[in-house]
């Protein structure tokens, strides 16, 4: 069966409170891909001074993005629910901007801690880190650059891998695409582990590439117009299947595929239950599953417990921190080959590639 397991990373440092999490969940709790702090301890007393008080900055897209930016969200909202969290969320300008400006104005209204969702944050969140040291950030996508700084990171080549591995089974003729938001060293994981997937199954495999905008335009996750246009094309050249990594953009790949009669794979979110168009949801095979739910929650909940950044986290397959969603059971007859390749991922026996 694939695995309905999700690391559960919530006293000391909160790297290593995570991690406590995870081992008791069945996940690593040392060693592997996830990363023990090296940041001094801390008492484990709840945080003084009033209620839980969590500011959260968005990346460009913001909430309502169906993705990234609603993982973190869900997290967010889930302490609300379960930790009495006193919640705030902010969404940059549409260049993003102003991203220091967010955290500075969720700092100076009394949120501690704070998160800024999206690597783009990692310099913004250096410099309020240094500027607000009685107040912990974690940062999504970025590693810890500050003794008061947690590094939130995922595997996202791992579970594209699984990505890879389903799509190569599903299309018949073996030719499948992938369509990235912007053409960065992150984005390219998720390729590159796609492409290994793919090939582990069918060598020959073709697989179409097209990125929406170079390196630094983040408007490409927000183009769902050219995400339609970039899919139209693969669609029409003969890919069966189209994966994307493109935020918000991946509404324009999940309506190619619809009008193509095609199939798509979503990404981050279960993005078959987060689309709200019949039609649409329709063509999402499944979705390659990025847990920032669970890691901005965890971070909230080991906070809350007490403890104090410097370090980072990794969300691995290894604490299911990545994987494929099963919504509309396209991927059931699969389990057993999923499952088989997320072992030898996870055992070391496969190394998935960071790069294209």
């Amino acid at each position: 069966m694939l695995s309905k397991r999700f690391g559960r990373l919530a006293t000391g440092t909160l790297a290593g409170a995570m991690l406590m999490a995870a081992a008791a969940c069945g996940g690593s709790g040392s060693g592997g891909d996830t990363t023990a702090s090296t940041a001094p301890s801390a008492d484990t007393s709840a945080p003084a001074g009033g209620p839980l008080k969590v500011g959260l900055a968005f990346d460009i897209g913001g909430r309502g993005d169906k993705s990234f930016n609603d993982a973190a969200y869900a997290g967010l909202e889930k302490a609300k629910t379960e930790l009495g969290a006193e919640i705030k969320e902010l969404s940059p300008a549409s260049d993003g901007s102003n991203r220091g400006e967010l955290l500075t104005q969720l700092a100076d209204a009394g949120y501690n801690p704070i998160i800024g969702v999206g690597f783009a944050y990692g310099e913004d969140i250096k410099k309020a880190a240094e500027e607000y040291p009685e107040i912990q950030f974690a940062v999504v996508d970025s590693g810890s650059n500050a003794p008061n700084v947690t590094g939130l990171l995922f595997a996202e080549e791992q579970g594209s891998y699984l990505a890879g591995v389903a799509a190569a089974h599903k299309a018949e003729s073996g030719h499948v695409g992938f369509v990235g938001g912007v053409e960065n060293d992150l984005i390219k994981k998720f390729q590159a582990g796609f492409e290994a997937g793919v090939k582990s199954v069918k060598s020959d495999a073709k697989i179409d590439v097209k990125y929406l905008t170079p390196d630094g335009d983040f408007t490409g996750f927000r183009a769902p117009d050219k995400g339609k246009v970039a899919a139209e094309k693969m669609y029409q050249d003969g890919a069966e299947i189209v994966y994307h990594a493109s935020g918000d953009s991946g509404l324009g790949v999940f309506q190619a595929a619809a009008a193509a009669k095609k199939k798509a794979i979503g990404v981050d979110s279960d993005q078959r239950q987060t689309v709200k168009e019949t039609n649409l949801q329709e063509v999402i095979m499944t979705s390659m599953l990025k847990r920032v739910d669970v890691g901005v929650f965890e971070f909230i909940k080991a906070f809350q417990g007490g403890a104090k950044g410097g370090s980072d986290v990794i969300y691995d397959l290894k604490v299911d921190g990545v994987g494929l969603s099963t919504t509309g059971g396209e991927i059931d007859d699969l389990a057993d080959k999923i499952e088989a390749a997320k072992k030898d991922i996870v055992d070391g026996k496969i190394t998935v590639p960071t790069t294209p």
